[in-house]
């Protein structure tokens, strides 16, 4: 039997094509790389993710967020540096070799277990009853999907500009990684994002994909610990947003206990029609 032939990484057309002419781009200067590993004379190099060289601005996730770049098996997000961390993608933070699969991995259990988490301690009393209200212990079960929205992939480029424009992301770099969705980047790459909860962001990316499909949900932008995704069909009442909100408190708790401060809060404040999600873990 004649033995298989490796697979092509997708990164592999920049060694010889480095703007990208052949998949519709005209990127700007930027560097692969490498999966993190051991290294050897038997073994090359593998790329693990492209990074424009300089911050990009307005309108650059549309340029090159693109159905030739899909088809090619890339995907393309904004890294976010932080005072202190302004480069924090070039400093080993990704771990890809310690991630699952997301196809091993289903929703409803995934944030069932992580409810039973963070869900409030019977002795909180009153205040845990508060904060979780108006659900109880129990996990209350998945959101119905959202309304009929607009282009995901538009809402997600003018997410993009929208948090570039105000200065919320104030230097992002234009990425490219080797991914079949959005939902699987922080996966592919082994981000650590979550670590502090989740070190397996497989069972993250899993949440990510349910959300693609119930809401229109896309990774916009991945920070050092924090996520931002775009929603092209929120919710449009408090009563939908509430489970959303569940949702949300069991994937992020930071998000509600050192923010909004109760999931009915956080409901009206962050879900209820609100077409930027973002996230992060202390």
């Amino acid at each position: 039997m004649a033995k298989s032939s490796k697979v092509r990484n997708p990164l592999s057309v920049l060694d010889e094509d480095p703007q990208g002419v052949s998949l519709g781009l005209e990127l700007p200067p930027g560097a692969l790389i490498d999966r993190p590993g051991r290294r050897g004379w038997w073994k090359e190099p593998e790329p693990l993710l492209w990074v424009s060289d300089e911050p990009v601005g307005v309108g650059a996730l549309a340029a090159y967020r693109s159905s030739a770049l899909a088809a090619a098996g890339l995907q393309a997000v904004l890294l976010q540096g932080r005072p202190g961390l302004e480069r924090w993608w070039q400093d080993r933070e990704f771990v890809p070799q310690r991630m699952s699969d997301p196809d091993d991995h289903h929703v409803e259990p995934v944030l069932r277990e992580f409810w039973s988490r963070v869900v409030p301690d019977p002795e909180e009393g009153e205040d845990g009853e508060g904060l979780i209200a108006p659900f109880g212990r129990a996990w209350p079960g998945l959101a119905a999907r959202g309304p009929d929205g607009t282009d995901p992939e538009g809402a997600a480029c003018a997410l993009a500009d929208e948090l570039i424009e105000s200065g919320f992301l104030s230097s992002p770099r234009l990425a490219l990684v080797p991914a079949g969705r959005g939902a699987d980047v922080p996966t592919a790459v082994g981000w650590g994002g979550p670590t502090n909860f989740e070190n397996d962001t497989a069972l993250i990316s899993a949440v990510l994909r349910s959300w693609e499909d119930r809401f229109g949900a896309r990774v916009v932008a991945l920070g050092f610990d924090e996520l931002h995704v775009s929603v092209a069909a929120p919710p449009r009442t408090t009563a939908h947003a509430l489970p959303v909100a569940a949702e949300h408190f069991a994937f992020s708790p930071d998000n509600i206990r050192q923010g909004s401060g109760s999931i009915r809060a956080y409901a009206e404040e962050a879900v209820t029609g609100s077409k930027h999600w973002g996230f992060w873990w202390d």
